[in-house]
């Protein structure tokens, strides 16, 4: 007891370190002061100046585009891999796999963004929009299928061996047992990869060209340009897009779960 005690102190204190930045930042969006020493009034004129930007919109509508994109193409090709793994029959390939998989999440973003940078450079392909997508498309593929495969292995065999019995083809087994069970998965990948891609820097710095830019890499750019209450406005504004994804995604997880356990019933 005394130990779980000291556990909820220690991971009080490690919140209170993460978020109190955070919460600072958002606190002086709304000073009219111009600074982030001394509040002197409540104010939405940072946040107006957002939306005034027609550059920083554009940037907005070209980090929306990537995320949605990215998010959709990786959450297909995380599917189709979850599946393959889950089919594979020999343990040793199906761990190997894996491990290729995870190496992909657990690798620094810095690394990661350096070697696309080579191989966009040797390949010849421009900086820019594609190379952001493709790139986005790659770290977020194994994310997918780290949130896909669970629901996989939870599904009973006996349903798919009950199907074949009856006389369903593999394209009816997939189409009408397979993909239904694993929809929560899926659109949890899904959120996953878009929050992923929406909140991403170190790799996107680095396959940025001149003339495009997300987001993250535009909030940099400004930061290093002195202090502005703008910046804050805008950081506070994908910081709840953030919270929004991550909600969903959790929504959708236990969503998943209670439908899994009355289909279980």
């Amino acid at each position: 007891m005394r130990r779980m005690k000291w556990g909820n102190v220690y991971l009080i204190f490690v919140f209170i370190i993460l978020y109190t930045p955070i919460f600072y930042l958002l606190f002086y969006s709304f000073n009219s002061g111009g600074t982030m020493h001394h509040f002197q009034g409540f104010t939405l004129e940072w946040y107006k100046e957002v939306f005034h930007d027609t550059r920083l919109l554009i940037i907005v509508l070209n980090t929306l585009i990537v995320a949605l994109l990215s998010a959709l193409i990786s959450t297909v090709l995380g599917v189709i891999g979850a599946l393959a793994i889950y089919y594979v029959k020999s343990r040793q390939v199906k761990n190997t796999l894996l491990t290729f998989n995870n190496v992909l999440i657990v690798s620094p973003d810095v690394i990661i963004g350096a070697s696309f940078l080579i191989l966009f450079t040797i390949a010849g392909i421009k900086l820019g929009f594609v190379s952001v997508l493709l790139s986005h498309i790659a770290f977020s593929v194994p994310i997918v299928v780290l949130m896909v495969l669970p629901k996989l292995q939870e599904m009973s065999p006996t349903w798919i061996d009950a199907a074949r019995d009856l006389g369903a083809n593999e394209w009816h087994i997939l189409t009408r047992i397979v993909l239904p069970f694993i929809t929560p998965g899926i659109f949890a990948g899904f959120f996953m990869a878009l929050t992923y891609s929406l909140d991403d820097f170190a790799v996107t710095f680095f396959v940025t060209g001149n003339g495009f830019s997300t987001l993250s890499v535009e909030i940099y750019s400004r930061a290093r340009q002195g202090i502005s209450l703008s910046i804050n406005a805008l950081s506070a504004l994908l910081f709840l897009l953030t919270i929004v994804l991550v909600a969903g995604y959790y929504w959708i997880s236990q969503k998943g779960s209670r439908l899994y356990g009355m289909w279980k019933k």
